[in-house]
Parts: C-alpha cells; sequence; structure tokens
C-alpha cells in the first residue's frame, strides 16, 4: 500500500508538469506526509478515506470514471454557485449553462487534476483574481457566451499549462495589458464576436506561443502596422466580418508561420498589399469587400498559396501578372468581378485544380488556356460574355465544366475533343444555335449534359450513349423526337415538348387520360423561366434532384422525362375518350349550322326588317359560328393524327393554324360576351324610353351610338384577344392556354380574363334586374319588342349557367387548388365552353316565332328563285295546253322539293300564319316594331 501511495504522488508530481515552486513544495510536503501515515501504519484508513471522496458526486451532476481521474457534467442544471463536495480527481468539469454570476476565490482550488473547465452560457461579468488559483493542469478554458465588459486583468497569469482560452461572444470592449502575461503555453484564442475596436497590440505581444486566433465579428476599423510582430508562431489569424477600411502596409510583419488569413466581408476598398510579408501563406479569403482592383504581381511573396477567395468585389481590373508563378496554387475563386473584360494570365500556376470567375464580362478565352492549366478539375465561367470557345483538349483531368450564361454560338468538332474524364457539362442559357456531328464524340466519361434555353433545331447524339442527364428544355426549335435507342442510359431528361417525352415513358403513362397528375401538368412549360444573375437556386434544385435519382438503385432505370405527357398534351389521341370525341363533333355540326340559319333569317329574309336587335343577334350567330370552326378544327386534327398524335403534336402546337384557331376560340368568346352585355344594356334602355312612338331607324339606317358601340365591342374583343397571340404565349394541344402552366404575364392574363368576363356577366344580371323592376312602369309597345327582350333573357340565363364550371375551373387552377382532374379540366373545356354558341342560335330558332316566319319566307323565295327559270324555259317550248301541264308539273314538283326544307323551320310558325291571315294581314310583309331610345 505505501508503495502505490508513492507511486500516486509521483505521477500527481509528472501531471503538475511545470508548476511554480510554491506548487512543488506544496506537492513534496503532502507526499512527505503521506509517507509519514503510511510508515505510521494508518494505511487503511487514507485507503478508506481516499475512496469515499472519489465516489462523492454532487447533487444532480453526472459523473462518470476515467482512469483514476473523474469527468463531472453540471451543465443546464440552473446552478448559482460552484458545487463544494468537487473531488480531487476531477479532470474535468462542465458548468455552462448555469445562473452563475460569480466565481469565488478559491473555489476550485483543490482540483490539482482538472485539464478543462466549462463556464460558457453564464452570468459571470467579473472575475477576480484568485478564481482560477490551483488550477496548475488546466489546459482548456471556456468563457463563452457571458457577460464579460472586459478581459480579466489577473485572473489567468497563473495557468501557466492554459493551451486553449474561449472569450468569444461576451461584450469584451477592452484588453488590458498584462493580462495574458501568465499564459506562457497558450496556442488558441477566441476573442470574436464582442465589441473590440482595435487590435490589442500589447496584450497580444505576450503570447509568443499563440497558433490560432480569432479576431472576428468585432468593429475594427484599421489594422496598424506590426500589430502581430511579436507573434511568430501564429498559424490562423480571423479578422473577417469586421469594419476594416485599412491596414498598415508592414501590419502582418512578424507573422513567418501564418498559413490562413480570413478578411472576408469587411470594407476594404484596396487590395491589402501587406499580404507580401506572409511567404508561408497557403489560404487567403477577402471575398464580400470593396476592393476594385488587383495589382500587377498582386501575390509575388506568396508562393505558398494554395487557395484565394476574393469573389463578391467590385472589381474593375485585374493585373495580368496578378496570378502568375503561384505553383502551388489549387483553388482560385472570382465571383462578381462585374467589371473585368479579359482572362487572367496563369503563367507558371500549373497546379489549379479549381477555377472560378463567374459575374465578369470576359469575351473570349485564350488559347493556350489548357497548356496553362493542365491539371484544372473544375472549371466555372458562367455568368460571363463569352461568345466562342477555344479547344480544351490539354485539360485532360477536367471533370466539371460550367459555361452557362454566356453568348456561345456554336460548338466547334475539336472544342471538347479529347476531354475522357470530363463527367459534368453545362451549356445552358447561351445561344448555340449549332452543334457539330461529333462536338460530344470523344467524350466517353460525360453523364450529364445541359443544353436548355439556348436556340437548337437539331442534336446530334454521336457519343452521348453514357448520358444518364439530359436537360434540352428551352430550345423551342428543337421539334425533333429523340430515338430512346441512342440514349440507353439516360434517367433523367427534360425537353422542349411534352410530345418528345413519349419515347422514353411506358405505353400506360400515353394518351389522352395517362400520364402525371395535375400539378406535374400545370408545371408542363418552363420555357418562359428566366433564371436571375448569379442566382444558383435552379442549379440547386437540378443537382437535388440528380442527387435523389442517383440514389436508386440502378435494376429499376426508369427515365424520368418531363415535362411529362397528359391529357391537354397527349401521347396517342389528341381528343382522348369517344366521348369527348363524339361531343366535340356534335357540338361543331350544331354550331356551324345553327348559326348558319340565324345569320340567313337575319340578313337574307325577304321577310326581315334589321333592326337594332335583330342586328345584334345576327353578329352573334357570326362570332359563335368561330366557336364551331375551333371545334371543328380540332376534331379534324384529332381524326387526321388519330393514335399517333405525339408524332404531330409539336408542330401542331407551334403552327399558324393552332395559333389561329386558339385566336378564334378565344375572340369568339369574349366578341360574343361583349355583344351580348351590350345586347342586354340595349334592351334595359329601349325599356326605359319606352314612350317613343316610333323606330326612328326602321327600315332605315342605324343610329351611329349603335354602330360605334357594336364597332367597340369588336375592337375590345380583338384588344383582349391579340396579346397572347404577340407575345407568343405558350398553349396545349387544344390551342389555348393553361392558367397555371404558364408564365406571369399569362397567368395575369388569365386572371384578366375571367375578372372581366365575370363582371360583364355581373353587370347584365343588374341591368335586366332593374328592367324587370320597371316592367309595370313602362309596359312595351309591340310583340316583337317582348319576345326580343325574352329572348335576350333566356340568351343571359344559359349563359351564365354554362359560364359557372368554366368559372370554378379557372379559379381552382389559379389558386392550384385540387378540385378537378386534368380529364374533367379537358372534358369542360371542350364541351361545355362552346356550348353558348350552340344554344344560343337553337333558343332563337326554336323559341322566337318572328325567326321561323323569316326562315319560311326565306325558303319560299329560294324556291321561288329557282323555279323562276323553268318556267321561262317552258313558255319558250312551246304555246298549247301540253306545255302548260309541263309548267305546271314542274311547278309542283319544284314546291314539293321545298316541303322538306320548310318543314324544318317553319312548321312552328305554320299556325301564326294561319292566324295572320284569317286576322286580315295575309300577304303583307313582316316588321317588327322596335323603340330605341335617341339621346
Amino acid at each position: 500500500m505505501r508503495t502505490f501511495a508513492v507511486l500516486l504522488a509521483v505521477f500527481a508530481l509528472l501531471s503538475a508538469g511545470l508548476r511554480s515552486p510554491m506548487a512543488a513544495g506544496e506537492m513534496q510536503s503532502s507526499v512527505a506526509e503521506e509517507e509519514r501515515t503510511v510508515a505510521g501504519g494508518n494505511s487503511s484508513t487514507v485507503a478508506g478515506e481516499r475512496a469515499a471522496q472519489r465516489s462523492s458526486c454532487p447533487d444532480r451532476c453526472r459523473c462518470e470514471e476515467d482512469g483514476l481521474l473523474y469527468r463531472v457534467d453540471c451543465s443546464d442544471l440552473g446552478l448559482r454557485d460552484i458545487p463544494s463536495n468537487l473531488s480531487v480527481f476531477t479532470s474535468y468539469l462542465d458548468l455552462s449553462m448555469n445562473n452563475l454570476t460569480v466565481m469565488s476565490n478559491g473555489a476550485l482550488s483543490n482540483l490539482h487534476f482538472l485539464e478543462e473547465l466549462r463556464l460558457a452560457g453564464n452570468d459571470l461579468s467579473h472575475i477576480p483574481r484568485g478564481a482560477f488559483a490551483g488550477l496548475y493542469n488546466l489546459k482548456v478554458l471556456m468563457l463563452q457566451n457571458n457577460q464579460l465588459k472586459s478581459v480579466p486583468a489577473e485572473a489567468f497569469n497563473n495557468l501557466h499549462n492554459l493551451q486553449s482560452l474561449r472569450l468569444d461572444a461576451n461584450h469584451i470592449s477592452s484588453v488590458p495589458v498584462g493580462c495574458f502575461s501568465g499564459l506562457r503555453s497558450l496556442r488558441h484564442l477566441w476573442l470574436d464576436d464582442n465589441s473590440l475596436t482595435e487590435v490589442p497590440v500589447e496584450a497580444l505581444g505576450e503570447l509568443p506561443n499563440l497558433q490560432a486566433m480569432t479576431l472576428a465579428l468585432n468593429h475594427i476599423t484599421h489594422v496598424p502596422d506590426h500589430a502581430f510582430s511579436k507573434l511568430g508562431r501564429l498559424v490562423v489569424l480571423h479578422l473577417n466580418n469586421n469594419r476594416i477600411v485599412s491596414m498598415g502596409t508592414n501590419c502582418f510583419h512578424g507573422l513567418h508561420s501564418l498559413e490562413t488569413l480570413d478578411l472576408n466581408y469587411n470594407n476594404l476598398g484596396e487590395f491589402p498589399t501587406a499580404i507580401r510579408f506572409l511567404s508561408h501563406l497557403k489560404e487567403l479569403g477577402f471575398h464580400s469587400n470593396n476592393i476594385q482592383s488587383i495589382p500587377e504581381h498582386a501575390f509575388t511573396g506568396n508562393p505558398s498559396l494554395i487557395t484565394i477567395f476574393f469573389y463578391d468585389n467590385p472589381i474593375q481590373s485585374v493585373g495580368q501578372s496578378a496570378f502568375q508563378n503561384l505553383p502551388e496554387l489549387r483553388t482560385l475563386s472570382l465571383n462578381g468581378a462585374a467589371d473585368l473584360t479579359e482572362f487572367p494570365d496563369l503563367t507558371g500556376t500549373k497546379s489549379l485544380e479549381s477555377l472560378t470567375i463567374t459575374g465578369a464580362q470576359i469575351t473570349s478565352l485564350p488559347a493556350s488556356l489548357c497548356d496553362q492549366l493542365s491539371n484544372l478539375q473544375l472549371l466555372d465561367l458562367s455568368y460571363n460574355q463569352i461568345q466562342s470557345l477555344p479547344s480544351f483538349s490539354g485539360c485532360e483531368s477536367v471533370q466539371k465544366i460550367d459555361l452557362h450564361h454566356n453568348e456561345i454560338e456554336e460548338l466547334e468538332e475539336n472544342t471538347f475533343h479529347g476531354l475522357l474524364s470530363l463527367r459534368s457539362l453545362d451549356l445552358s442559357w447561351n445561344r448555340l444555335s449549332s452543334v457539330k456531328l461529333s462536338s460530344f464524340s470523344a467524350l466517353p466519361a460525360l453523364t450529364k449534359l445541359d443544353l436548355s434555353s439556348n436556340q437548337l433545331s437539331s442534336l446530334p447524339l454521336v457519343g452521348l450513349q453514357s448520358l444518364t442527364h439530359l436537360r434540352l428544355a428551352g430550345n423551342t426549335k428543337l421539334t425533333e423526337l429523340l430515338p430512346r435507342e441512342d440514349l440507353p442510359r439516360v434517367r433523367v431528361i427534360e425537353l422542349p415538348y411534352a410530345f418528345q417525352c413519349c419515347a422514353f415513358t411506358s405505353c400506360e403513362k400515353r394518351g389522352g387520360g395517362g400520364g402525371g397528375s395535375w400539378e406535374r401538368e400545370d408545371a408542363a412549360d418552363s420555357t418562359g423561366r428566366e433564371a436571375p444573375v448569379l442566382s444558383s437556386q435552379v442549379d440547386q434544385d437540378w443537382e437535388d434532384f440528380l442527387m435523389d435519382f442517383e440514389n436508386e438503385p440502378k435494376l429499376e432505370h426508369s427515365v424520368h422525362c418531363s415535362p411529362s405527357p397528359g391529357p391537354f398534351r397527349p401521347c396517342l389521341y389528341l381528343l382522348g375518350s369517344w366521348l369527348i370525341r363524339g361531343g366535340v363533333w356534335l357540338i361543331a355540326a350544331l354550331s356551324l349550322v345553327s348559326n348558319s340559319l340565324v345569320i340567313l333569317s337575319v340578313f337574307f329574309s325577304p321577310a326581315s326588317s334589321l333592326t337594332t336587335p335583330k342586328l345584334l343577334i345576327g353578329l352573334l350567330a357570326i362570332v359563335n359560328g368561330l366557336m364551331g370552326v375551333w371545334s371543328g378544327w380540332l376534331a379534324v386534327v384529332d381524326a387526321w393524327t388519330y393514335g399517333s398524335f405525339w408524332r404531330y403534336g409539336t408542330k401542331w402546337e407551334s403552327s399558324v393554324l393552332c395559333q389561329l384557331s386558339g385566336f378564334l376560340c378565344i375572340y369568339a368568346t369574349q366578341t360574343s360576351l361583349f355583344l351580348l352585355t351590350f345586347t342586354a344594356l340595349e334592351r334595359c334602355l329601349n325599356a326605359t324610353h319606352c314612350h317613343s312612338k316610333s323606330d326612328g331607324h326602321k327600315g332605315g339606317s342605324l343610329p351611329f351610338t349603335i354602330c360605334l358601340s357594336i364597332c367597340l365591342c369588336f375592337l375590345l374583343g380583338l384588344a383582349v384577344t391579340l396579346p397572347p397571340l404577340v407575345a407568343g404565349h405558350s398553349s396545349t394541344s387544344l390551342c389555348l392556354p393553361l392558367p397555371s402552366s404558364s408564365p406571369s404575364s399569362s397567368l395575369a392574363f388569365s386572371v384578366f380574363l375571367v375578372l372581366l368576363d365575370s363582371l360583364c356577366f355581373l353587370f347584365m344580371t343588374l341591368a335586366y334586374t332593374r328592367l324587370y323592376c320597371r316592367v309595370n312602369k313602362a309596359p312595351p309597345t309591340s310583340e316583337e319588342e317582348v319576345a326580343m327582350t325574352r329572348h335576350v333573357a333566356w340568351l343571359l340565363f344559359s349563359d351564365c349557367l354554362l359560364y359557372l364550371p368554366i368559372a370554378f375551373l379557372s379559379f381552382s387552377s389559379l389558386l392550384r387548388l385540387p378540385a378537378t382532374g386534368p380529364e374533367v379540366a379537358k372534358g369542360l373545356l371542350l364541351l361545355v365552353a362552346p356550348l353558348p354558341a350552340c344554344v344560343n342560335p337553337l333558343l332563337y330558332i326554336l323559341f322566337n316565332p318572328l325567326a321561323r316566319h323569316e326562315l319560311a319566307a326565306l325558303a319560299k323565295h329560294t324556291c321561288g328563285a329557282m323555279m323562276a327559270p323553268r318556267l321561262l324555259r317552258g313558255g319558250r317550248g312551246g304555246r298549247g295546253r301540253s306545255s302548260m301541264m309541263d309548267s305546271t308539273y314542274d311547278e309542283d314538283a319544284e314546291k314539293q322539293s321545298c316541303d322538306s326544307t320548310q318543314a324544318l323551320v317553319a312548321v312552328g310558325g305554320m299556325k301564326e300564319e294561319e292566324d295572320e291571315e284569317r286576322g286580315g294581314r295575309s300577304g303583307t310583309r313582316h316588321s317588327v316594331a322596335f323603340v330605341i331610345a335617341h339621346h
């Protein structure tokens, strides 16, 4: 037992290290006393006391053995005082995140074996002189996140073995001279995130062994000369996130060992020429400052530089020799040099592996680029104005090239020849219009190719068999179909048009109803997307997306192609199901026939007098007929491309015929609504001024205000329809823009249309409500006027009823509500939207006796006109009775041939004609009494 006690005492002496003579004397006394106690026969008593001392652990704290010593964790317990029953054998003590406000003298003096003390996150505002007395072995002291306003003047004097001191995240504004005088072993010092306004030069001069120091996140504005001249062993220095405006030309004098210097996020206006003294500097950062120029031979004194970061500076000029002769330089990042127009000279910098120069105005690259940078692995020259590319064949080690957002127009066959290690190539957002046949033929390792948002009309696939990711979106001229067999390994592909994805999707996803969700259909068109300069969000999303697919099992080999086909961009059938196909054919036929009959009855019937309401009804029929043309044209295209629409879909969407048919559809819808609104307003005004005795324009010319209003309706319809056609907004295969699948301008146009149509229906409803409220006060002057007013009311009711599902579809799509699927939306657009073009003329023909009478008169007139020539020929052939009989027979036959036509339009009106004959009005020409308000 005596031997064990002596060994323990010797261990204590060795662990104490370089302690003071007083401490050594005290320890020797304790050893002697221990030996006397053991020699006196009390060995069992001492062993019992030591076992009891080791077994004690402060209340609520967590203790664990570490060999012969203890680790005590008393953090986050709300302690206001330091525990008093700490074991003398404690080597680690954590008192952080408590409520300590005062460090009393001698509270820790018996912890001679303590090596790490954590007091972070308390409320300590002052530390007295003897607070750390007796801590001879202390190596790590953490005092961050307290309320210190000054570095304790004498509290650290006896901590000769202290190696790491954290004073960051306090409120320190002063560092007294001599506060670090006893810290001769200190290697790491944290003074960041405080309130320092200057570099504590004199206090730091007492730390000759300091290796790493951070003064970041303070308020330092100037670094004086010889500020760190006595820190000859300093390796890392952080001065970032201060307010440094100027630096002395000799401020880094004496830092012979410095390897890392961080000057980022300051207000430096000039290049820090003081770095010329840092001969061992390896990493330099001074990005996010106000430096405008990099002088010639800027890094001549730093031959060991490996990494340089100085992006986000308003650099206007860079010396041609600035980056010459840096043989160890591996990384060079120069982002945001907006006024840099020439590529820097990199002669002698042959070890460069990563070169980034973005956001500049470089227009050309030197032909010897790869001769100087044979070890280059990453080249990022995005967001420049490069127009042509040299040959990169000398960059045999390059793995990734980013050239997006430039002005490159053409790729030569030898541009990327021989790049056996190239894996990723980004040429998006350029002006590429042609790619030579063998431009990518010698790239066996290429897996990711981005050519999106260019002007390509064709793409040679020679040598791209190893591609797994391909982006071609935004090349609106690229309408050709890509054979899947030429891209056997592709897993993610973005194409300009959804129909091109039909070759890469399974058969189950083809056709009118198969495919992605309603949200994917909304996001189908991405050609109008404009990426902001120096924005990397889109690229980051793309990289994350690629990583997700790279983690998938390779055995499945599923291809994700976008934009995916769907009901609005089908692979097989334009109209989808037979129900929709039959409905479209029926609507087209009814619309064309019924509107033609209305036009004939209004403008060509001999029994018709052209009044204002009849003129409006006729014009409404003309406009509704255009909707029938749209439906009929879609039906014809569906029949022509039946079963293989994906082969013609791209050309169809971009064709003039599709744009014209879409124009006719929107123009017919809007103009008919404006004409109906004006008709309702005319009926309301007519009822208001029904005291007029006669129609002032019946049988004559129309008033100027009526003609002007009608012209205004047509011009307003044209003004509403032309913007999307002129702006070139993309559409679906139905030649109609989808609100949520279009750019912001098209989305605004869709919102405007919905609100405008709703406003028109609201206006008509209010007008007719006012009319019916006055019906008893101002009775109509004729039955014809009542019939026309009633007919307009039916038009208003039916059109408003049919508009409700379209409005619901529009609002749900705009608000991205999952109310309907794409199939239902397609059915509404094809079967419900054009219904007013059929219902309006049918209501006029079937429920207006005047219309039937006019059609009957037109039929009689037509039959008579057809008979006259035959009668004339019969009179010339003979004068006998037989000629008379033949003529009579021809007349009867002609009349019989007209019976079927008359039966269609006059059966409902025969009873009215008989009543008129009994009333003494037989043989007279009908005219409609209509009263127009005159102002």
